[in-house]
């Protein structure tokens, strides 16, 4: 089974991330030996390899279910019996 090309997605993701894992971690870790140079270039790779593979290919994602919330009635607040109103005529001025 032949591996699928990376997507450019993939490849940007993994780079930026070696290039500013790289400088942070020699940066945090004040080396200057070869030796733990070499280490902070392997642990970066391998953090912008990891990356890379968890960036979603175009192709194998599905959909997200949305969830539609239920209709709902609207309130309907009790209104109180009240007395009828007497109506008041006008006087004759």
């Amino acid at each position: 089974m032949a591996m699928p090309r990376p997507t450019a997605a993939q490849l940007a993701y993994g780079s930026c991330t070696v290039i500013f894992s790289t400088l942070a971690m020699l940066l945090l870790s004040q080396t200057s030996s070869g030796a733990g140079i070499a280490v902070v270039a392997v642990a970066a790779l391998a953090l912008g390899l990891l990356v890379a593979l968890t960036v979603p290919a175009p192709g194998r994602q599905r959909p997200a279910a949305v969830e539609r919330p239920a209709p709902q009635e609207p309130v309907r607040a009790p209104v109180a019996a009240s007395a009828p109103e007497q109506v008041r005529e006008r006087a004759a001025s």
